[in-house]
């Protein structure tokens, strides 16, 4: 009985749609959070005084505008609103691409406006989740097995990024410290390129298979 509880989630389409979106956009955000300090070293060659500054701004901005997200859910609903994050992401991280060393004040924006956009993945995912659970029926029942799917996923979003993003890195003849133009070009890809296709796979997702079908998806 317990196994059949812990697969339940599986069962409804509406969750797998969901979990893989999650997990997609998940490695997407991922991917430049483990490559920052590299970028911001290498590529940008700013200071390491720098670096508090962008984590804060990206942090402090994320908190910030998870206010403006509900605004923007309740004028077009909470699937269209997470597109609209990770269309603002995809922006931000195809102007990134173009920075170019000690450009530091362009990169605060970025971090800022990648922040924006971060708030709309800690606010949204989750309400989306929480009407995936209620269309099924079983709230209050087996929301245990929807969460710890769940929280798996953040965290292996987290490792798979990490497994991935630095050997792939290794390969193209990247390391710390090598500033040679094919090696930074390895990071801009892997920095900004990377994160943006991930992106725009997850926003064709989201599109086609939670705003197209969006039975079971409101809370």
């Amino acid at each position: 009985l317990q196994a059949r509880s812990l697969w339940l989630p599986f069962a409804r389409p509406e969750f797998r749609a969901l979990l893989a979106v999650f997990m997609v956009n998940g490695i997407a955000s991922a991917v430049p959070a483990t490559l920052l300090l590299f970028f911001v070293q290498d590529r940008l060659q700013a200071p390491a005084s720098t670096e508090p500054l962008f984590l804060g701004s990206y942090f402090l901005c994320a908190a910030l505008s998870i206010p403006l997200w509900l605004a923007v859910v309740r004028r077009i609903g909470l699937a269209r609103a997470w597109l609209t994050g990770m269309v603002l992401a995809i922006a931000v991280f195809g102007w990134a691409a173009q920075l170019q060393a000690g450009q530091t004040l362009g990169f605060v924006v970025v971090c800022a406006l990648s922040g924006v956009a971060l708030g709309a993945d800690l606010a949204l995912p989750g309400a989306l989740l929480a009407g995936v659970i209620q269309a099924s029926g079983q709230s209050g029942r087996a929301e245990g097995a929807f969460f710890g799917w769940w929280n798996f996923a953040t965290k292996l979003n987290l490792a798979l990024a990490a497994g991935l993003a630095l050997p792939l890195l290794g390969l193209f003849g990247y390391a710390p410290g090598v500033r040679d133009a094919a090696a930074l070009n390895a990071l801009v890809v892997a920095y900004c390129v990377l994160p943006c296709l991930l992106k725009l796979a997850a926003a064709a997702a989201a599109y086609f298979f939670i705003i197209k079908q969006p039975e079971g998806f409101s809370p």
